[in-house]
């Protein structure tokens, strides 16, 4: 995961500081800039006998500080596996002429967020067909005993 997350940072440097600063908890996954994009394991927490954070590489040792205002750190997004649509009316805005489906996004670590599917009229056309036939291939297949 962490070679798959750093071959996705942008090609060009990015400024340490430039954000709002993230503060991880102990056990979360975090993104370290000044270490290259090098993702580790938040280990320690800033505090009084500890000045920074302390992370290590996720599968063991390798273990480096991040300074305590979480400047340098970014969150590291869990990977989505699929998206479900979701039992609630779908939306359609006549003045921006496209449409939102509610769905849920279900992720790697088995965590699920909400989100919109936004469908032009375009889209919206084209599934209509696409669902029709995939209706149709069903019938089919249930008169077949399939």
């Amino acid at each position: 995961m962490a070679e798959q997350t750093s071959k996705q940072l942008p090609a060009h440097r990015v400024g340490l500081g430039t954000s709002a600063p993230f503060h991880p908890r102990l056990g979360d996954l975090a993104l370290d800039l000044a270490k290259g994009g090098k993702i580790g394991v938040v280990v320690e927490l800033p505090s009084d006998s500890a000045k920074s954070y302390r992370l290590r590489l996720p599968g063991g040792g390798g273990d480096w500080r991040a300074r305590a205002d979480g400047t340098t750190l970014r969150p590291v997004a869990v990977p989505i596996t699929h998206v479900t649509p979701q039992r609630r009316d779908v939306v359609y805005d006549a003045r921006a002429q496209q449409a939102a489906l509610p769905v849920a996004v279900h992720h790697e670590d088995g965590g699920t967020s909400e989100s919109l599917l936004i469908l032009t009229p375009a889209h919206v056309e084209l599934y209509h067909l696409q669902l029709e036939q995939l209706i149709e291939r069903r019938e089919k297949a249930r008169e077949h005993g399939q």
